[in-house]
């Protein structure tokens, strides 16, 4: 029976797959991926899409990664059920496969609304290779010229860019007033969205997609959207690029307990002894919220691999917790986006706020009792690493909060108590 089955190959399993090794060099690890090559960087697929990357450049570790670490990858291959009382992992074709320590890392899918002839050729969803590589052939091979792209938040603004790039002409629907408004408050949305539409892009706020109609000489193939107050926009594809959802399935209809996403501990340990959950499919710590909840990200998920990778062999490790982190540069403009960037109003929250619209800067901190619970960086985010390490070790700030916007602001700027907290000083 192998030691360690591992379902899901990308970010968390191959953070595991290293963690595991460093503990136990000689165990037997099983890997499934449906993906025949899993070790690529997935927030790089949009530069596959715009041309500036290829696989190669993408991949994450060399091909020798499995046969370095000892693991029989099983790629190509689907999960299809968890037998949790006989240890099992059934795949798709019938084939079992027994672990003594189970890690589920099957990530998240894409979250397609149902549309009047969604179904038609030319509409894709954008989370994986697979799917770059099908807009890509449809940009280069079928010379499409024009797209439609459902949702304007991290997947919708990098697929935007990426299109721009190749130099189609898109039409962005969002059913939010302003984009990226999860990350980002009204002020910093509307800027960004200046530089969208300055790059050519028709942003249409405030409105959905509710069909998709064929082309006047094959209905089956996509040639324009009916939006929600009737307006006709012709187009050769639609990208659906709403966000994604935990691809919870195995653990359904077993012991293992789900949410939006499945329940995990400080250790990545579900309430099923020796199954594992991390990355996209897991419900992990909020070190803001204080709570578990899904965090889609990518560095969260290679860490919380690690942790789960560690635990299982049986290395206790805790997992410190994490929180919304978005750090980009899309259409030139760097952004950066952690915690509570965007609360509801609440007057137990002071909002800082510094801006240089000349400049195209954009700088909030949102703090609770002195401690830095939120932040937003556009244009200059040259210092957003100290702030985030006042951040996430809870730092109180009062002395000298009135510093941490300014121009000038940088480490010497730090009490000499946190200077040596942060080893820069003896």
């Amino acid at each position: 029976m192998p030691k360690y089955v591992i379902v899901g190959a990308c970010a968390a399993g191959i953070g595991a797959v290293e963690a595991i090794r460093e503990v136990d060099p000689a165990g037997e690890i099983v890997v499934i991926s449906e993906e025949q090559c899993s070790y690529y960087s997935r927030p790089m697929i949009s530069d596959f899409v715009s041309g500036k990357a290829d696989l190669e450049k993408m991949k994450t570790r060399d091909d020798q990664f499995w046969q370095k670490n000892a693991v029989k990858a099983l790629t190509g291959k689907k999960a299809a059920r968890l037998n949790t009382a006989e240890h099992t992992v059934v795949l798709e074709d019938g084939t079992p496969v027994s672990y003594e320590k189970l890690l589920l890392a099957t990530g998240g899918r894409p979250f397609v609304p149902k549309m009047e002839g969604q179904d038609k050729e030319g509409v894709y969803t954008f989370t994986n290779i697979a799917d770059a590589e099908r807009l890509a052939e449809k940009i280069g091979t079928e010379g499409a010229k024009s797209a439609v792209v459902i949702g304007a938040g991290l997947i919708g603004i990098s697929v935007t860019e990426a299109l721009t790039k190749r130099g189609v002409k898109v039409t962005l629907v969002e059913l939010q007033d302003k984009i990226l408004s999860l990350l980002l408050d009204p002020t910093a949305s509307e800027i960004v969205e200046a530089v969208v539409r300055k790059a050519g892009v028709n942003v249409v706020p405030g409105q959905s997609v509710q069909k998709i109609l064929g082309k006047p000489d094959n209905d089956a193939v996509v040639g324009s959207v009916v939006l929600t107050k009737g307006d006709q926009v012709p187009c050769d594809m639609v990208i659906v690029a709403i966000g994604v959802i935990p691809r919870i399935e195995l653990a359904a209809g077993t012991d293992v307990k789900t949410n939006r996403g499945i329940v995990v501990d400080n250790c990545m340990q579900t309430n099923v002894p020796d199954v594992y959950a991390s990355g996209d499919v897991a419900e992990t710590y909020d070190f803001i919220l204080n709570q578990n909840r899904s965090l889609p990200l990518w560095p969260l998920a290679v860490l919380e691999g690690k942790v789960a990778g560690y635990n299982m062999a049986g290395k206790k490790t805790d997992y410190t917790g994490g929180t919304n982190m978005s750090s980009l540069k899309y259409f030139g403009i760097p952004i950066v986006s952690i915690g509570l960037a965007n609360p509801k109003p609440d007057p137990a929250l002071e909002i800082m706020l510094s801006q240089d619209e000349e400049k195209g800067v954009y700088k909030k901190l949102v703090l609770k009792d002195n401690v830095i619970v939120g932040m937003t960086f556009l244009g200059d985010i040259e210092r957003a690493g100290i702030l985030f390490y006042l951040m996430k070790n809870k730092v109180n700030v009062k002395k000298f909060k009135d510093v941490l916007l300014k121009d000038d602001f940088g480490l010497a700027a730090l009490p000499l108590s946190v200077r040596r907290e942060m080893n820069l000083e003896k």
